[in-house]
């Protein structure tokens, strides 16, 4: 008996971390991305996966389900079973959204159980490759009576608010047009039916080296080393920009109450999927960093955001149009 307890616990060291997982999710895990095809949702949501489907040993797919700046996927997840078969990929606008609508379907505090920071990526704005706009003093010019519009992947988005933010600080305003993701703002810009978007630099800069889209500028702090042709906006000159930065960042969530047995299994293998290199070089290429955090630091960093956002979503008096 003593040799057969000794060689089950051999077997089971040398079955490896993914059988180890697999014991625990037995069933395929959905990742949902609740906006279209092509953004940085759900770019991240697909990269991570792919890993995480090694690592865990299990299916893992990822499902778009886009409407209402992101609540209607995000609702998906918020009532599903807490078995971790069920998971969301979310940005800053998980706390925006709801504060916009007033009407969400769920707390987002209390919806949803925080797992991983996973990436964070700086805006760029960008126009047509034929624009006349070829810096961030055109574009500002651009904004003085509100009639100028920029495209954004929903209301209440970071995409949005980036505009807001880039508004408020300079004194001017824009129309802003709303789609279901940004993938679907980025094809009638790069078409000319909308002359300027505020997105994720790693959603965009595909088109960008393509030359099918023009990068005006970044909102990082420092020049990224992908585009080193294109300026920050804190480099622009413009007056009210001098030292404005900012950030997507983007979290994994499942719904609440689920068994901490089970937050502490996806975090330990998020953890193996941030840390992967080839995981690490992918979200680099794509201009966003990757690295993973305790649950109680990413619910830290969603609190913290609510602290800054939602009274700016007040001030500003952003509703549903």
């Amino acid at each position: 008996m003593r040799l057969i307890a000794v060689l089950t616990a051999l077997f089971g060291l040398a079955l490896g971390p993914a059988t180890a997982f697999a014991q625990t999710f037995d069933k395929p895990i959905k990742i949902m991305a609740p906006y279209a095809p092509g953004g940085n949702i759900d770019v991240t949501a697909r990269i991570i996966a792919d890993k995480l489907r090694e690592v865990l040993g299990v299916s893992v797919i990822v499902e778009n389900k886009a409407g209402a700046s992101g609540m209607i996927g995000s609702d998906v997840v918020a009532r599903s079973a807490p078995d971790g078969t069920s998971l969301l990929v979310s940005a800053n606008s998980l706390v925006a959204v709801p504060a916009i609508y007033g009407n969400a379907p769920y707390d987002w505090r209390t919806a949803f159980t925080p797992i991983t920071h996973i990436q964070r990526v700086p805006a760029v704005l960008v126009v047509p490759a034929n624009s006349p706009i070829k810096t961030m003093a055109d574009f500002i010019a651009l904004g003085k009576d509100g009639q100028f519009a920029v495209a954004d992947s929903g209301l209440g988005t970071t995409n949005h608010l980036a505009v807001e933010l880039i508004a408020e600080a300079t004194g001017t305003k824009y129309t802003s047009v709303h789609y279901k993701g940004s993938g679907a703002a980025m094809i009638d810009v790069m078409a000319g039916q909308v002359p300027a978007q505020v997105d994720q630099l790693n959603a965009a800069i595909g088109n960008i080296k393509s030359g099918k889209l023009r990068a005006i500028a970044v909102s990082s702090d420092k020049r990224v080393p992908q585009l080193p042709d294109v300026p920050t906006m804190k480099e622009s000159g413009v007056k009210g920009l001098e030292n404005f930065t900012f950030a997507t960042f983007t979290g994994l969530f499942g719904p609440a109450k689920m068994p901490p047995d089970v937050v502490a299994k996806i975090n330990e293998a998020m953890v193996k999927v941030l840390k992967d290199p080839a995981v690490v070089a992918r979200f680099a290429e794509l201009t966003a960093e990757a690295y993973p955090t305790t649950p109680q630091e990413t619910a830290a960093m969603f609190e913290a955001e609510d602290r800054t956002v939602v009274p700016l979503i007040k001030k500003l008096q952003i509703k549903p149009e």
